[in-house]
């Protein structure tokens, strides 16, 4: 059963701070103590990093629900998006030089974090945050006891190959500013959906949860990617996929996917649960939307309590695992 949250409210109990990159750059996080409770082992600690021009503002309700379990919660925006600045010409477009620079980012925030914070320690991701923290695991930038990855961007959804496509985008790049916008305001590249939310989840309170937030505080909002953030998101996808490369992890990791994903490919997630050693997956179909820590309750319960028994058997709490 779904806790009873407040979606619109930042909790009492997190704290929302500044912290600075290697160069300086100031990216905003927000952390949780977790609520184990006083003289109790702490359950571990947990960093979560959102999506593509998305803000940690949309998974208060999935960030307080492993805070409640025990969690110590971490998360955080990444380099030009959501309160952290803009790498782009204009306040909306979500440009990136390389996505190199995220996971160096990524890199510098976990060796303090993880410095500061109880164990196990766990790193998850939804969509591009997904993506990234995979490629960070596989080049050492980050040494996780585990990873959950919702909807992880692994693939563009579409029949084109991904050469043909990451070569369409370098000829784009040659007839313009990379940092223009690659498409109209949408959340899927080519193309203008008839309904953004249809892309995202079937839930219409959740999915009104994001427009309060970006109402109330306008920095969040965010359009469509530069040229120059498909380019390097086609370099880095493919990256993932190079022979022996998933297979070298041998993390625990969870994959959650839906086949009714519009904007990023499910056959991608499954190639890569197959190659990935100690890779799980847990599939939807059309109940589920690409945001499914955002789904309508039936569809988000299976998916946390995939996440908790995942992490239960992984990482158990300490008593369990002394035991």
């Amino acid at each position: 059963m779904t806790l009873a949250i407040d979606r619109r409210a930042i909790p009492p109990h997190a704290n929302e701070t500044i912290w600075r990159a290697s160069d300086g750059h100031e990216l905003r996080r927000i952390d949780w103590p977790g609520a184990a409770g006083t003289g109790a082992r702490p359950r571990g600690s947990i960093l979560f990093l959102p999506g593509r021009g998305d803000n940690y503002e949309k998974y208060l309700e999935s960030l307080e629900q492993w805070h409640r379990a025990g969690w110590r919660v971490t998360a955080a925006d990444w380099r030009g998006q959501a309160g952290s600045g803009r790498l782009g010409k204009d306040k909306v477009t979500g440009h990136i030089e390389d996505f190199g620079d995220w996971v160096s980012d990524l890199g510098h925030l976990w060796q303090s974090w993880k410095a500061d914070t109880p164990g196990p320690h766990v790193l998850a991701g939804h969509s591009m945050g997904g993506h990234l923290v995979l490629r960070a695991l596989m080049e050492r930038a980050v040494d996780p006891d585990a990873l959950f990855l919702s909807a992880p961007m692994l693939g563009f959804v579409g029949r084109i190959p991904a050469a043909i496509g990451h070569a369409a985008a370098r000829l784009m790049l040659r007839f313009g500013d990379p940092a223009r916008p690659a498409w109209k305001w949408s959340e899927k590249p080519g193309e203008v959906p008839a309904a953004r939310k249809s892309l995202l989840t079937h839930d219409e309170d959740r999915y009104e949860d994001e427009l309060w937030w970006r109402e109330h505080r306008p920095e969040l909002v965010m359009g469509p990617g530069s040229w120059g953030w498909i380019e390097r998101a086609y370099a880095s996808m493919r990256s993932l996929f190079a022979p022996g490369k998933l297979e070298a992890i041998t993390t625990p990791i969870l994959l959650i996917g839906t086949s009714n994903d519009k904007l990023v490919s499910m056959e991608a997630i499954e190639e890569a649960a197959n190659r990935l050693p100690n890779g799980e997956l847990v599939s939807f179909g059309n109940e589920a939307s690409h945001e499914i820590l955002r789904e309508v309750d039936p569809v988000r319960d299976r998916a946390m309590d995939a996440i908790a028994e995942f992490l239960d058997r992984v990482v158990p709490p300490a008593e369990s695992a002394a035991a």
